[in-house]
C-alpha cells in the first residue's frame, strides 16, 4: 500500500513504542521521537529495511524548546501531512511513601506526563487540523498512553498517579473540542503489565501480560474508527488481570 501520509509517536523503545511504530509503518511513513537515539535507531533501520519509511529525531518533550525544535524538523521531512500521533511517553513510576518523596520527583512525573502531553498536542493539532479538511481516508487520530494509574491512585505511587491522571485530563478536554473539527482523540488505560524485556522476569503465568503487538492493533483500530463512531477511552487488560 502507497504510503500517504505520515504518523509520529513520542516515546519510542524496545517495546510498545516499536510496536506501534510497526504497525503505522504498515500504512504511512513514521516519525519517532525519544530522548535518545538509541531507542529508536534499531526500529527505523528495521522499517526502512523492510522497505517502509521511517526516521527518529532526539526530543525531551518535556522541554518546550526540545519539542518546538523536534517538530520543526519533523515539518521539513514530512512537509506537515500528519495523518496519525501517538504519545506514548511514561516516567515518574516512583514507589514511595507520601512523606518520603522530592519535590523534583512530582516535577519530573508532571514533566513526562502532562506537560509533555500538553507540549505533544500543541505541535501535532495543527496539522491534523490541515488534514482533517482535506476528506482523509481515515479521521486524523491523537492517541495518548494512560494506565491503571490514571484511575485510580495506589499508595506509595502518588507521582506517577498524578502525571497520568493529567494526562487522562488532557485527552478529555481535547476530544471535546477537537472531535467537532473531525479530530480524533482517544486515551487509551494500558490497565496490566505489558510483555516486553523489562518484564520478561516477572512470573505471572500464562496470558496475564498484555502483547505490544495487541496494543498496536487496538490503537490502529482507534485510527480508523469514522467519525459517527468515535471511542474517546478504551481500556486494555489480560484476561487474567484483575479489575
Amino acid at each position: 500500500m502507497p504510503q500517504r501520509a505520515w504518523a509520529v509517536i513520542a516515546g519510542v523503545g524496545s517495546g510498545t513504542g516499536s510496536s506501534i511504530a510497526r504497525r503505522f509503518a504498515k500504512n504511512y511513513a513514521v516519525a519517532l521521537l525519544s530522548r535518545k537515539s538509541s531507542n529508536f535507531e534499531p526500529i527505523v533501520q528495521e522499517i526502512n529495511d523492510a522497505g517502509g519509511k521511517a526516521f527518529g529525531i532526539n526530543a525531551d518533550t518535556s522541554d518546550a524548546q526540545s519539542i518546538k525544535m523536534a517538530f520543526e524538523q519533523l515539518k521539513k521531512e514530512t512537509g506537515g501531512k500528519l495523518a496519525a500521533a501517538v504519545y506514548n511517553v511514561g516516567g515518574g513510576l516512583v514507589k514511595k511513601p507520601f512523606l518520603e518523596l522530592k519535590e523534583e520527583e512530582l516535577e519530573a512525573a508532571w514533566g513526562a506526563n502532562g506537560r509533555g502531553g500538553f507540549l505533544f498536542a500543541q505541535e501535532v493539532l495543527p496539522l491534523l487540523l490541515a488534514q482533517a479538511e482535506t476528506s482523509p481516508q481515515y479521521p486524523p487520530t491523537l492517541i495518548f498512553t494512560g494506565a491503571t494509574a490514571a484511575l485510580k491512585a495506589s499508595a506509595t505511587f502518588l507521582t506517577f498517579a498524578a502525571g497520568k491522571f493529567a494526562v487522562r485530563a488532557i485527552a478529555q478536554s481535547l476530544a471535546r473540542e477537537f472531535g467537532p473539527k473531525g479530530i480524533h482523540v482517544a486515551h487509551a488505560i494500558i490497565d496490566g503489565v505489558i510483555d516486553i524485556e523489562k518484564s520478561k522476569n516477572f512470573d505471572l503465568g500464562p496470558e496475564a501480560k498484555i502483547s505490544p503487538d495487541a496494543i498496536a492493533d487496538a490503537y490502529w483500530f482507534l485510527h480508523t474508527q469514522p467519525r459517527t463512531c468515535f471511542s474517546q477511552e478504551i481500556d486494555l487488560r489480560p484476561a487474567r488481570e484483575k479489575w
